[in-house]
């Protein structure tokens, strides 16, 4: 069974849209460069043209990536109730670190929005297991690499 794919209708746009451009503006430009590379001569010593047929490889893997992702997806796009304050797909949450007693604000997002430097956790991610379904006032505990990480969860928003 292939992998299912959680997205934002953003996302998903954003796929769409680059599908849209490998396939059209993309591919003639590759197609272009191999054509110039052969006029250059013998291909057995040709960097050009080995380089360009590098680049074909690439994109060819890149549109199968993109296709299966739009062909295995679900698009997000749950009614959110706003006075909810259960953590899900979506939500915008402001943790407390209680190690550090610092607040930090996270994004929980499918694994192909996951941003972990720019605070988008994917809901596969330890941390994103972790804040699933929990509440506003309720304790999060991350097994972590670094050892135990203790959370507690501030506030829930639609992202």
């Amino acid at each position: 069974m292939a992998k299912e794919y959680k997205l934002s209708p953003a996302r998903f746009k954003e796929l769409q849209e680059e599908l849209v451009y490998l396939k059209t503006v993309r591919e003639k430009e590759v197609a272009d460069q191999i054509k110039e590379a052969r006029s250059f001569g013998d291909l057995s010593e040709n960097s050009e043209y080995d380089e360009a047929k590098n680049e074909q490889g690439k994109l060819y893997s890149r549109m199968a990536e993109v296709e299966n992702i739009l062909q295995n997806c679900v698009v997000i796009e749950e009614a959110y109730d706003e006075n909810s304050n259960t953590v899900r797909l979506g939500s915008r949450i402001t943790v407390l670190d209680k190690e550090y007693n610092e607040e930090e604000v996270y994004e929980v997002v499918g694994s192909q929005e996951a941003d972990p430097m720019n605070g988008r956790i994917s809901e596969d991610s330890p941390f994103g297991k972790a804040l699933l379904g929990k509440s506003i006032g309720e304790e999060v505990v991350v097994e972590a690499p670094v050892g135990t990480l203790r959370y507690q969860i501030v506030n829930v928003q639609k992202a």
